[in-house]
C-alpha cells in the first residue's frame, strides 16, 4: 500500500460519526434504493436488496435519533425558512456537540438570531464558526472576537460581514490588502 493512502488512518482508529455523516450516508442509501426501484432484475433478488437497503436506511435513521430524539422533525425545523428565533434558540439550546449537520443548519438559518450565532461562535466544528463570521445577524462583540482567533482565518469572513462594525471591517480589509500584496 503507498505511504500517502488515506484508508490507513481508518485502519485500527475510531471515525467519528457525527450526523452529518450519518445523514449522508442515509441519504446515499435512500438514492440507490430509488436507482434500484426501475431495474429490471429477477423479482426476489430486487426485492431482497429492496429490503436490505430498508434495513440500513432505518439504521441510519435510529443511528440519527441517538443523537437527538425526532431527529429528522428538528433538521426539517432549523432548514424551513419559517422557523422563528424562538424555535430556533430552542433548537440550539438542546443541540449536542456532535450534531454538526444541525449546528450548521442553525447558523445558515436567515432568522437566526445573534443570541444563537454567539452560542455557535465557539463550536468545535470549523465549518459552524465560518458560518456564524459570515452571518448578517452575528453581535459586533462576536465579530470581534472571531477577528482575533489565531487558530484559522476566520478574520477574513468577518472582514466580508455587513454587519461588521466599520472600523473593524477596515482594517481587516486593510489586512487582506496588505496580505495580498495590493498597494
Amino acid at each position: 500500500m503507498p505511504a500517502g493512502d488515506v484508508r490507513k488512518k481508518f485502519r485500527g482508529g475510531r471515525v467519528f460519526r457525527g450526523s452529518q455523516v450519518i445523514f449522508g450516508e442515509r441519504q446515499r442509501l435512500r438514492e440507490v434504493l430509488e436507482s434500484l426501484r426501475p431495474a429490471k432484475l429477477p423479482r426476489t433478488r430486487k426485492l431482497k436488496e429492496m429490503r436490505q437497503l430498508q434495513t440500513l436506511i432505518e439504521a441510519r435513521t435510529e443511528e440519527l435519533n441517538r443523537i437527538s430524539r425526532g431527529w429528522d422533525r428538528r433538521y426539517r425545523q432549523a432548514l424551513n425558512p419559517g422557523s422563528n428565533p424562538s424555535t430556533l434558540l430552542k433548537l440550539c439550546a438542546t443541540l449536542r456537540e456532535d450534531d454538526y449537520l444541525l449546528a450548521r443548519a442553525l447558523t445558515e438559518h436567515p432568522n437566526a438570531p445573534g443570541e444563537l450565532l454567539s452560542q455557535l461562535s465557539a463550536h468545535p466544528y470549523h465549518a459552524v464558526r465560518e458560518n456564524v463570521a459570515r452571518h448578517p445577524q452575528t453581535p459586533p462583540e462576536t465579530l470581534r472576537r472571531l477577528a482575533k482567533a489565531s487558530s484559522e482565518p476566520l478574520w477574513f469572513l468577518v472582514a466580508c460581514n455587513p454587519s461588521t462594525p466599520a472600523g473593524l471591517r477596515d482594517r481587516l480589509r486593510a489586512r487582506m490588502s496588505s496580505t495580498a500584496g495590493i498597494p
